[in-house]
This record gives structure tokens, C-alpha cells and sequence, in this order.
């Protein structure tokens, strides 16, 4: 993957993780993801949903980034498990994937400008989720 895009995701940042079903249509569930470098980045999928199955079904998938300024990237690969539950995602159960990045596609447009995919955590939930996506960003990094 570029560099511009492996620094960008070296902190960890908030994406797209796409999927194929086994219908053949397209799966998108929000994840987080980090890049350890150039060539693979891991990321985080909650147990029991489509994607998961989808995933451990193929091993394809894809991540859409889009980040302050001009980043705005589509990367593909093969992914497999490395944890079963991330322990910073307590009381929730996510599980850590890697992805081997095949390919990165920059999808920005010249003059055009991104706002970074963002949410929003309800306000009695704030710095409880926060805290926990900097652990989770944190466990991914080391595992």
C-alpha cells in the first residue's frame, strides 16, 4: 500500500470492511483498522454477523478508507484470524484479522478534498467507547 495511506492508518483509523456473500452480493461493515506496514494492515470484525461468515468462507476482502484531506483508498487482499476476541473490545466480541495487501487502489480526485469517515458515540457512552477503541487500536498493533 502506498505510504501515504500506511501512515495514515499506522494509529489506526475507522473504515469499510467489504465482503462478498455467498448470494454474490456485497457486504460493507464498519471496522477498525491498522497498518503494521506496507504490505499488511489487520482489522476488527464482530463475531456471528455475515461478514464473518463471509470471511471465513473466501479469506477476500477489501477495506475502504477515506481519510481527511485526499485520502480515499480501496485495498484488497486475503485475510485470515489471528484472535478469536480482542480483549480491549470487552465486553464485546471482535475478532482480529491481518490482511496480505495485494493491491491498494487510490480512489481520491485531483482538487477534490475528503472529510474522514467518522461516528459518533451517544454521549453517555463517549469516553467509555473511546477508551476502548484506543485499546483495541493498541491490542491490534502488539498482537
Amino acid at each position: 500500500m502506498p505510504e501515504k495511506l500506511a501512515a495514515y492508518l499506522r494509529p489506526g483509523a475507522p473504515g469499510l470492511l467489504l465482503t462478498s456473500g455467498a448470494d454474490g452480493y456485497a457486504t460493507s461493515a464498519f471496522t477498525w483498522i491498522v497498518a503494521l506496514d506496507g504490505t499488511r494492515a489487520r482489522f476488527a470484525v464482530d463475531e456471528g454477523g455475515s461478514t464473518l461468515a463471509n470471511l471465513e468462507r473466501s479469506g477476500q476482502a477489501s477495506l475502504q478508507v477515506i481519510g481527511q484531506g485526499d485520502i480515499s483508498f480501496l485495498v484488497k487482499g486475503r485475510a485470515r484470524r489471528l484472535k478469536p476476541k480482542l480483549e480491549g473490545a470487552a465486553p464485546y466480541v471482535i475478532q482480529l484479522w491481518e490482511m496480505d495487501v495485494v493491491g491498494a487502489k487510490d480512489q481520491s480526485w485531483p482538487g477534490v478534498e475528503t472529510n474522514a469517515l467518522t461516528y459518533e458515540w451517544p454521549a453517555e457512552q463517549r469516553e467509555a467507547m473511546l477508551a476502548m477503541e484506543q485499546a483495541v487500536y493498541k491490542e491490534m498493533k502488539g498482537a
